[in-house]
């Protein structure tokens, strides 16, 4: 008999482990925990010459996380658009995006007004920290998108972002 009680306290112990464990694994790779404290640190040349001319500027402000820096657009003598974060940090995240947003655009997930987006994504963050650089698809209306954002897209999370002003 105590077998038997034995046998099926430590099945249902074994089971409850195996739940705890996968729904821990779970967790894990949702919120990727250890990126929160792991800083990549960037310090990219700027990718223009000395004629690239400052189009618009700002600072960065927090929204969910500690964020700061400046971003500012250039224009290449070429015409190229290229948008510069200097002396930025911010907290680092699993799935994390830069994104160009038109003001007021409350949460930056996609919604549409009119025919244009809401947005420009312009690529994965490359650092958490230092100087980086992101080239705009060309035609872009910086007039239009005057926002940059930091961007958590698995979470749908404004990390920070700047208001643009004309320089």
């Amino acid at each position: 008999m105590w077998d038997r009680m034995f046998s099926q306290l430590y099945k249902h112990r074994v089971l409850t482990a195996i739940l705890v464990l996968t729904v821990l694994t779970g967790i894990w790779y949702l919120f990727r925990p250890e990126l929160l404290f792991i800083n990549h640190r960037v310090n990219e040349a700027p990718p223009f010459d000395t004629t690239a001319q400052p189009l618009d500027t700002g600072l960065f402000s927090q929204n969910l996380h500690k964020t700061s820096g400046r971003a500012t657009i250039y224009r290449q003598s070429n015409g190229v658009l290229i948008l510069r974060l200097s002396d930025f940090r911010t907290s680092n995240g699993p799935d994390v995006h830069v994104i160009l947003a038109m003001p007021n655009d409350p949460l930056v997930e996609g919604m549409t007004q009119g025919s244009a987006p809401a947005f420009v994504e312009l690529g994965a963050l490359k650092g958490n920290e230092g100087d980086q650089d992101y080239v705009l698809p060309a035609n872009t209306d910086v007039s239009r998108y005057s926002v940059v954002s930091i961007f958590c897209e698995r979470f749908h999370a404004v990390f920070g972002s700047a208001s643009l002003q004309p320089f």
